[in-house]
Formats: C-alpha cells, structure tokens, sequence
C-alpha cells in the first residue's frame, strides 16, 4: 500500500506549478491511498466533475463560470456532491478569479483549495503522472540493476555467485549502475517495472575484497543511473558439479519471472571458471532488443532446420 497526502504533493510541485494555498489549509492532511484508488471508479485526477468524480479535482475558467451561473441553492447542492464524493483537493488553474463562494466552502468543508498559473490540462498532466508514480505497487529483489545497453537488466542469483564483481566489469565497459544489493520496483504502468536504488545506498557497489565503491566518483556521472525500466533479468547459477554438459544448450521456450502481475523476461546463465560474463550478458540485451523488433534467432533457426530436413 502507498499513500501521499495533500501536504506532500503541495510541497512537492509547488515550485514546478507555481501552486499557491487559498482556502481549506486545515485539511492538508487528507490521504490519498493506492488501495482505496484501486478500489474505486474515481481517476486521479481530472476537471472538476459531479457525476465521475475524481480524487483531485481541477478547475478552470470553464468550471468557476459554471458555478457563476447557478443559484445559491444549485451551488449548495454542487458542493454537497464534492463533499459526498470524497474529494482530497480542489486546485483552480490558470486564473486567480475565484469565486467568494468556493473560497467559503473549501474553509467549511476542510478541503484544501489551492491556484495555480498553469494551464489546467498542463497542471493535470504532471500531477497525474507524480501521483501515479508516488502511489505505484511496489517490492525489493536481490540483485544488481543496471543499464546495459539501453536495457534495464537486473542481475540475480545466490550470494557470492559474483554478481557485483560482474556488476563493476559491466560498469568499466561503459554501462551504467542503477542499484546494488536491493533494488526498489514500482510498477508505474500496466506492464512496466521501474527500479530504482534506495537513497542509503545510492552509487554504491560492493565488491568483496574491496569493499564498497562510489562508483560516481571513480566513472564521473555517466556511470550511474537514477531509475530505469526493467526489462530483463540474469540469473546467475552454478551448475551441478561446475559441469555445463548438464545444462540445456538450446532453450526453445522462452522463461519468464512475474513481478508485481508484470512479466519479465528471463535468462539463466551458468557460472563457471572461464567464461566471459560481462560479454554473455551485453549479448543477452542485444538479443533482447532483437526480440523485441521481431527477430527471434530460435525461430530462425528452427525454420531453417525445418526446411533442410525437408529437402
């Protein structure tokens, strides 16, 4: 479960929104919760609308000419709705001509009213996406997350399988280091994963034997990243014995790992002395994005394995 409060999201744009407190700053503390959001019908965020309400409700020259236009009554019975349909906060955008009447009603009713000198549909589009990031399903893996190659590659496996020290050679080889040891996910959208690195150990890897490096300082800032979009995973494993003949030499199905209702592309690579996993997991990426174009070299080669014994 996540949550963000009228407080947070107020400090948080205030300075991108130019967002100003109007009326209703007693209930700043209303909490929008990721649960009670999945549960119900209502969006985000939207213009202000009294049949599908939303949890944000935005209001434009549009919106305060409507309520200019109702009599006492029918403006009572609006904002009763407002007030029924459980909304956290009213934001006017692009105006400072606010009705006496809504400034009233946010200080009774405790909602918080705040302005704004952006356009409605630019402060919408910027609040949804924070808060559809703030409020994303979440959990932590074990691993190394980096960016290789333009693609967000986690790195897992058993302790002391050599994931770090895997970790730093990509690293050398100019990609770059998301997190190391635990690595934060949130799912920002119906099939996308964003991981991102604790604050606590942000730029650090640890490397055994060596202890833990400030990555940043010793590659400079193109070394590092602050989140990206998780596309594979490596799991690194040690077959039986240290001997590869037990293992699979053309896996036809491709695996998968569920994270979060998300599915993740999986590869497992063993770990034995000698081979070159820096490079095994650059050639992953590339023929992950190859896949992602169209061009699966299994199915080539079968096709073509199919038209020879034909012949």
């Amino acid at each position: 479960m996540s949550q963000v409060n009228i407080r947070q999201l107020f400090e948080d744009k205030q300075e991108r929104l130019g967002l100003t407190r109007i009326a209703g700053t007693d209930g700043v503390d209303h909490i929008i919760d990721s649960d009670e959001v999945d549960a119900s019908n209502k969006g985000l965020i939207g213009h202000l609308n009294l049949v599908h309400p939303n949890w944000v409700q935005v209001l434009s020259e549009v919106e305060l000419d409507y309520f200019r236009e109702l009599d006492a009554g029918q403006r009572e019975s609006a904002f009763a709705k407002i007030v029924k349909q459980g909304t956290t906060c009213l934001i006017v955008a692009g105006t400072t001509d606010i009705p006496a009447e809504l400034i009233a009603f946010a200080n009774q009713s405790h909602i918080p009213l705040f302005a704004s000198p952006q356009p409605s549909v630019h402060l919408m589009w910027l609040i949804r996406h924070y808060l559809a990031k703030e409020l994303a399903a979440s959990t932590t893996r074990h691993g190394v997350f980096l960016d290789v190659l333009g693609v967000g590659v986690m790195v897992t496996g058993e302790s002391a399988v050599g994931k770090s020290e895997l970790g730093l050679e990509l690293i050398t080889r100019g990609n770059g280091l998301v997190a190391d040891d635990i690595v934060e996910l949130h799912r920002i959208a119906p099939d996308t994963l964003e991981g991102r690195c604790p604050e606590l150990l942000r730029d650090f890897l640890e490397v055994r034997g060596l202890g833990i490096l400030n990555i940043r300082t010793m590659f400079g800032e193109t070394a590092v990243r602050r989140k990206k979009s998780l596309k594979l995973i490596v799991h690194l494993h040690r077959p039986p014995g240290g001997d590869l003949s037990q293992v699979e030499r053309l896996p036809l199905n491709a695996t998968h790992q569920e994270i979060l209702g998300v599915n993740i592309s999986t590869v497992n690579i063993p770990v034995v002395a000698g081979r070159n996993l820096a490079v095994l997991v650059e050639a992953a990426a590339r023929n992950f994005v190859l896949q992602q174009r169209g061009i699966n070299t299994m199915d080539e080669f079968v096709a073509r394995h199919d038209q020879m014994m034909l012949k």
